[in-house]
């Protein structure tokens, strides 16, 4: 600084000393009124209109100076100038292009380098873009003011985020408290775009190391929020998320049933398409954490409930994982066991599904009660629908319906059978039923005439009392 004002300016400098000797001016508050010499401040705005046609590598050289001097280049607005030149060259470069726009004859080594690496690389597992390298050399708070700019500037929203995936993969490195604080600014960065240009599996793979960084429970609630919006986009693979350190659970159920609520809140009722495919997931994840015998009742019954009914055609899926979390876990109490059960809805359940719910000694009684009520009710109203289907009296149909009679007449009798079948079996529930209340009733009169031999109800009978 001192040469350059001993010289009035005269000497040549780099556009990075240019921007180095004005952050050190405004610092230093070098106007004309506080020197006889002219103010250093206007003398390297000279060097700093030239910002347009610097070369990429004078671009990225003075933005790492302003690292040095980041008050004094965000107060005196020579960083907001070259973060606009970098944004710009980007967007109007272009994904595809191999060089960036605007520069100069001077930068041919640089040219030539930038040739000779693909626009797009796959080696690291993310689409790499020619001008992931060099920004991925800059610190957070630098990374924080270029990103921001180059959403203010409208570029692609899918390459931000891949860049932003890189630079926690490739360009964050130093101490684990650095390491987390760029991981909190990425997520902040990610959080800030539109969800559908972030990839679920970047962010699946943030979320793996999260837990050894020890985030801000704000961070770790939008890296949670932006996982469970697009939850639809996973795999079965992705949820099974091992529990954390001290729950004795295999999987994390509790971060799983954040992802949906997450889910529900963003996607209301408008896609269809995307809630029965998370109905469709979340089955499959349903069957593989019902063995885990250490899995509470109650998280296990929260997993089925949480998505609407509309999220399945078929409650199959729950019944059989269902079976099996009662099989692994015999010791729940009749209480439990009914919660879990509730949570199936018998109208959703197929034929083949009922019959084997009512002869499951897994499952309560009343359960299958209502099991066989429901096929019979279904049953029922598929008979009605048959009889009372409108005659079809054309003329040019009635030989067509005629010979269709034998068949729908068969048909009716096969559901006749059924439907008397089904009945036999609530009756003879409903016998047992009556027994077992009987006997309740014959216990109760022993045990209010002999206190002293009085002992508990079996729960089964207690829950039978009307």
């Amino acid at each position: 600084m001192a040469r350059f004002c001993y010289n009035n300016g005269r000497i040549q400098i780099t556009p990075s000393d240019a921007c180095l000797l004005h952050c050190v001016a405004d610092y230093m508050e070098m106007t004309e009124d506080a020197s006889s010499f002219p103010s250093l401040i206007k003398l390297t705005e000279v060097y700093l209109l030239g910002i347009p046609c610097w070369s990429w590598s004078e671009i990225m050289s003075a933005l790492r100076q302003c690292q040095d001097f980041l008050p004094s280049a965000i107060s005196s607005g020579i960083l907001d100038r070259i973060i606009d030149s970098v944004a710009g060259r980007i967007t109007t470069a272009g994904v595809g292009d191999t060089t960036p726009s605007g520069s100069s004859p001077e930068s041919s080594a640089f040219r030539f380098s930038c040739d000779t690496r693909s626009s797009i690389s796959t080696r690291s597992g993310i689409h790499r873009a020619w001008w992931f390298e060099d920004l991925a050399l800059l610190n957070t708070d630098m990374i924080q003011q270029v990103i921001a700019s180059m959403v203010l500037q409208k570029v692609d929203n899918v390459m931000i985020s891949r860049f932003l995936f890189y630079y926690l993969k490739c360009g964050a490195h130093g101490s684990p408290s650095e390491k987390r604080k760029a991981t909190e600014t990425a997520i902040d960065l990610l959080h800030s775009l539109d969800r559908s240009c972030v990839s679920c599996k970047g962010l699946f793979n943030i979320l793996r190391v999260a837990s050894s960084l020890r985030l801000s429970k704000s961070c770790h609630g939008r890296l949670e929020n932006m996982i469970g919006s697009q939850i639809d986009q996973t795999t079965l693979d992705g949820l099974l998320i091992p529990a954390p350190i001290g729950i004795g659970s295999l999987y994390d159920v509790s971060l799983v049933l954040r992802f949906l609520k997450s889910f529900l809140a963003s996607v209301g009722q408008a896609s269809m398409t995307r809630m029965k495919r998370v109905g469709c997931l979340i089955d499959s994840y349903l069957a593989e954490v019902a063995p885990d015998p250490s899995l509470e009742p109650s998280k296990f019954a929260a997993l089925i409930t949480i998505l609407p009914d509309a999220a399945r055609d078929s409650h199959d899926a729950i019944y059989r994982a269902v079976d099996l979390y009662l099989e692994v876990h015999g010791e729940l109490s009749e209480e439990e066991r009914m919660k879990i059960c509730y949570a199936i809805n018998h109208d959703m359940l197929s034929s083949e599904s009922c019959m084997h719910l009512a002869g499951n000694p897994k499952f309560p009684s009343r359960t299958a009660v209502q099991a066989l009520i429901s096929q019979q009710s279904k049953l029922k109203s598929l008979l009605q629908n048959t009889d009372s289907a409108p005659p079809k009296d054309s003329k040019h149909k009635k030989n067509r319906f005629d010979n269709n009679k034998l068949d729908c007449s068969t048909d009716n009798e096969k559901l006749s059978a059924q439907l008397h079948e089904m009945q036999w079996r609530v009756t003879e529930l409903e016998k047992i039923c009556k027994k077992m209340q009987t006997q309740m009733a014959e216990v109760m009169k022993n045990t209010i005439s002999n206190p002293s031999g009085s002992r508990s109800l079996p729960m089964l009978c207690s829950r039978l009392i009307p």
